[in-house]
């Protein structure tokens, strides 16, 4: 058939063009329509046929199709409609690749989901697109932290560990081992490593993708990605010959944590003897053998007294702040619940003991714990296996029996070793088993202390730790009966509340809270601060008479009996007070402010095991039960936590949550501050009322090399630093001021002043003069806060008692500072971000 002409042609297309036109204008208009109903799913689906239809409206509907896609995405969300969901994200992202700002907003829907791994990799997009986009950046610095973790800055640094490394790997290359497979490759050092040293054939494997993704750039830039073969896999996954050809002669793997078993090595070199090594030598053999890079490990124990590792895991005091802590309810940090539960928990908290605030005692001298050889297959199975054992330690310096404090020697091969010793100059941290549940923890020379060691759940386990005392060989140890110390009704009471378990069980009548909440009930000018500020708040707004109605102790009245009796029975109780605590975690300040007078006081505490506590305080204080309520179970949507008590009362006081104990501002504080203020009646406030932050500037060798790798020279020229770095993170925190090693450089200044009461008084940026009053290079400034409950009233967020950590700012590039100098900081606040930045 003869083909139409080019004027035939032209007007169809010329209709087809108009057709077109008209879809795409009346899909504009329906979606318009559609959003003005609130109906943002069918809005969706038109601006998606528009966007395929008419590639040209990109640009100027972009904003309208964002702010659809984030609506419907968020009723998506409360659906559960998780799939619908990210099928939205990515249409959108194939008609906009490079727009940083769904990117960032599809991150913040993985992340909830708990795809940390995925949403990184968005953030982290969204911030190549735009670097001066804050939200992105805030969100993958959040993320980057538990991505790239930050001991890997510290190992990569550490040249002494990597040359001993890389020594061990030579030798056993040298003597025969040709073929090497990398446990846990990370980075892929120990690869790069073992085909420097001459390996025909190296296979690395790491199970993050990120880390996997890094291997891959790092191996690619030193020139090897042809001779390292990279799996993304568990090693307990790999199969010959699916994944390896062969078995290998040589397995390194630096898979240990400070308490050596934590990252799973036993599991995966049994695996490996299994199926992925030739056999073990065998005497006389001249065949090929396979053996393991580290080749034994020895663990060493040490009992000590250390005042902050008690502070974080007993509560030290029977009352706080005027408000009675009952015998029946006992507090224990999760490493003591771990001992009997069902759930894997780390039964150890780590520290590096050098640099411990106040410092560490020994009580007894260091003393073996066990050893373990990697490279004898029976006795990796029978570790697991091992029945518990006991062992005793001679105290040698009386004290306060806090911890057991462990470390271990990775012996590499005959030659070459490495220790974790806290008195060893090391990028590692030592594994602290907590001593809890005792009635005395007073040890003097001549006593023993003993413990019970297993290795389970993959975990070094140290458990039932109790002095034995010199005199009668008594164990002064078990709360057993620690229950009974307190009064029958309360016991029956705390009894009823909290599931109790026999003691073996887990916590018999204790309630597991984390060790910075345990902290900050041992921290007794915080709960006097807040006592005071409340008491000034409370009596404000209530008339004299009214003061007398409940003295500190809570018993009743002030008043004398004979006046009671005259007093009009028509006389009405004071209308309580309204008072809300959503600060995070375990807090008793809602029953302290019950000591202050008839109020109404809601705590925000979520746990159970929490509320059955925190009722059997205020019980044990003879508050009337409607003192103390428990705000979340009178909400209906338990997303909008912020709203009046009642619908016609408002509230006298609101506690917030400002700072993080990482360091870091809370995030949408000042947005909840600005809810905070429309529910406060008059005379009403939010505590804190402001808070300032303050820094100062310090030279720091060591925040640099937590933070970022320095170059080729620790990883012995391999270029790794510059992929490393791309998840180095201006902000370090958890950091213990007192105890950091640097020089000040400068006196502290106030930076910036966030005001929750008065938010006309608050500015998003400005710039702070800081004279230099020593000589020096800066390399970070660390910040900490004074928390103002009111103008007489305030906490320091880096005194001793504190519960918090700082954080510090850590510079790109050192600056050269001359004493009398000037610097000038410019000081941004966005969120809950703090940036501080030097002007040169």
């Amino acid at each position: 058939p003869l083909s139409p002409g080019p004027r035939v042609r032209r007007a169809k297309a010329g209709g087809q063009e108009a057709g077109r036109r008209e879809l795409v204008s009346r899909s504009l208009q329906s979606a318009q329509h559609c959003l003005e109903d609130q109906d943002f799913g069918t809005a969706y689906a038109h601006y998606l046929l528009v966007l395929n239809l008419a590639p040209e409206l990109k640009t100027s509907v972009k904003e309208t199709f964002q702010f659809t896609l984030f609506k419907w995405a968020e009723e998506l969300d409360s659906l559960a409609r998780i799939q619908d969901l990210f099928n939205c994200y990515e249409q959108a992202l194939e008609l906009y690749p490079n727009d940083e700002v769904i990117c960032n907003s599809m991150g913040e829907h993985l992340f909830r989901m708990g795809f940390r791994d995925e949403a990184a990799g968005y953030f982290h997009k969204a911030v190549k697109l735009n670097p001066d986009f804050a939200d992105a950046k805030e969100n993958f610095y959040r993320v980057a932290n538990w991505l790239v973790e930050r001991w890997h800055f510290i190992m990569l640094n550490d040249t002494k560990r990597n040359l001993t490394y890389l020594k061990a790997i030579e030798n056993a290359v040298r003597s025969g081992c040709k073929s090497v497979l990398d446990i846990g490759t990370g980075t892929g050092i120990l690869s790069m490593f073992a085909k420097k040293a001459g390996a025909s054939f190296v296979y690395a494997c790491e199970l993050s993708k990120t880390m996997y993704e890094l291997a891959r750039d790092v191996v690619a830039a030193n020139n090897m990605e042809r001779e390292i073969k990279l799996l993304h896999l568990k090693s307990l996954d790999l199969e010959i010959p699916k994944h390896i050809p062969e078995r290998v002669s040589l397995v390194v793997t630096e898979t240990v944590d400070a308490g050596l078993f934590g990252e799973g090595i036993v599991e995966s070199l049994i695996h490996a003897w299994e199926h992925l090594l030739l056999p073990p030598k065998v005497n006389g053999s001249t065949r090929d053998y396979g053996r393991v890079i580290p080749a034994s490990a020895t663990i060493f124990g040490m009992a000590v007294e250390c005042k902050e590792i008690r502070r974080h895991h007993r509560v030290g005091t029977q009352e706080v702040a005027g408000v009675r802590l009952p015998n029946s309810v006992q507090f224990f940090s999760p490493t003591y619940a771990s001992a009997g539960s069902e759930e894997t928990v780390e039964p150890y908290t780590t520290e590096k003991l050098s640099r411990i605030p106040g410092g560490y005692i020994p009580l007894t001298e260091p003393c073996q714990v066990m050893t373990v050889d990697f490279n004898n297959l029976q006795e990796l199975k029978s570790l697991a296996a091992r029945k518990p054992w006991k062992l005793s330690l001679p105290v040698t310096e009386g004290g306060m029996l806090d911890a057991v404090v462990v470390w271990f020697v990775l012996q590499l091969d005959d030659e070459h070793a490495l220790s974790t010793s806290p008195s060893e100059e090391t990028c590692w941290e030592q594994a602290v088993y907590p001593v809890q549940g005792l009635l005395d923890y007073s040890v003097k020379p001549g006593d023993t202390v003993s413990m019970e060691v297993c290795c389970q759940d993959c975990y070094l386990k140290i458990q039932k730790i109790s002095p034995l005392t010199s005199e009668c060989g008594m164990d002064v140890s078990e709360r057993e009966d620690a229950l009974s110390l307190g009064n029958e009704a309360e016991l029956c009471h705390a009894l009823a509340g909290l599931q109790t378990t026999n003691k073996r069980d887990g916590t018999g009548g204790g309630c597991v809270l984390e060790s910075t909440e345990i902290a900050l009930l041992n921290n007794g000018p915080y709960h006097q601060c807040f006592k005071a500020a409340m008491g000034k708040v409370l009596s404000s707004l209530r008339p004299r008479k009214d003061l007398q109605s409940m003295d500190v102790d809570g018993h009743g009245s002030g008043m004398h009996p004979q006046e009671g009796q005259t007093k009009s029975s028509l006389d009405v109780a004071p209308d309580p007070l309204y008072i809300l605590d959503v600060s995070e975690g375990f807090s008793i300040l809602p029953v302290i402010a019950g000591k202050l007078g008839p109020v109404r006081a809601y705590s925000s505490i979520e746990k159970e095991q929490h509320q059955a506590a925190l009722s059997v305080i205020s019980e044990a204080n003879h508050f009337p039960k409607e003192t103390l309520e428990f705000w979340l179970s009178h909400l209906e949507d338990e997303s909008v936590v912020l709203q009046r008590p009642k619908s016609d009362k408002l509230w006298s006081i609101i506690i917030l949550d400002v700072i993080e104990t990482s360091g870091l501002i809370q995030q949408e504080v000042m947005e909840k501050a600005a809810i905070s203020r429309c529910l406060l009646h008059s005379g009403g406030k939010i505590f804190p009322q402001y808070v300032l932050v303050y820094g100062m500037l310090v030279e720091s060798q060591s925040l640099l090399l937590e933070s970022a790798v320095q170059g080729t020279e620790p990883t012995l020229g391999f270029n790794i630093a510059p992929f490393i770095n791309q998840f180095k993170v201006p902000v370090r925190v958890y950091l213990d001021l007192s105890t950091l090693p640097c020089v000040p450089l400068s006196k502290p200044v106030e930076l910036l002043r966030l005001d929750l009461m008065n938010p006309l008084l608050n500015s998003s940026s400005r710039e702070v003069k800081v004279q230099i009053c020593k000589s020096g290079q800066v390399t970070a400034i660390p910040f900490w806060y004074h928390i103002h409950l009111d103008e007489d009233h305030s906490l320091n967020t880096s005194d001793e008692f504190s519960h918090w950590k700082q954080a510090a700012v850590v510079l790109d590039e050192p600056i050269h500072v001359q004493v009398g100098a000037e610097l000038v900081l410019d000081v941004q606040h966005h969120k809950s971000n703090i940036s501080i930045t030097v002007k040169r």
